[in-house]
């Protein structure tokens, strides 16, 4: 594990697919699983966390605990949203949006945390059935990110996706094992 209290996981760069020379059914397996329990692992997280804790950055000048929930459904509702596109236009251009502006917006202050994770849990659902049926070729499928100027394929996209779940689930866990919480 990272000593980097932003990166508890390490860098997404260190956990993507490459392409198709990386595709395997097993670990297409454990990627669709990590999304299918991220809902679980979320919650778990957070179990038991009063208010004072969930208004608590996981690092200096980081988000609360009840940002990065919120935050963590905003990006998967894109995710979700990035797979529909890709896999019915060709190589579509997706928008990227101001996440650190989004999880200062008044929702993700005054709404409670469980209105996210049961968001999390329908959106998960609805998006691992897309993921467990998809063709072998249909993950070879590209969008274009202008952000970053770069091409991923539905393969890439999901190892970030995977990734991006662990990597703020650890912001939570970690927290909690610093505070003894």
């Amino acid at each position: 594990m990272s000593e980097d209290l932003r990166y508890p996981i390490g860098k997404v760069e260190n956990q993507l697919f490459t392409g198709k020379e990386s595709f395997s059914e097993e670990l297409k397996k454990a990627a669709i699983k990590e999304i299918e329990f991220l809902p679980q692992m979320i919650e778990n997280a957070v179990l038991n966390l009063d208010e004072a804790q969930l208004n608590t950055p996981y690092r200096h000048d980081g988000w609360t605990v009840k940002q990065v929930v919120h935050h963590v459904a905003d990006s998967h509702m894109n995710a979700y949203i990035r797979f529909k596109l890709g896999l019915t236009e060709d190589n579509p251009t997706i928008k990227p949006y101001e996440e650190a502006l989004w999880a200062n917006l008044s929702d993700t202050k005054n709404i409670p945390i469980n209105v996210s994770l049961t968001l999390l849990y329908t959106l998960h659902t609805r998006w691992v059935e897309i993921l467990k049926n998809m063709k072998d070729d249909e993950w070879q499928r590209t969008l274009f990110h202008p952000e970053h100027k770069r091409t991923f394929t539905l393969w890439s996209l999901m190892a970030v996706y995977a990734w991006h779940g662990k990597h703020h689930t650890a912001h939570i866990t970690k927290l909690r094992e610093r505070n003894g919480w």
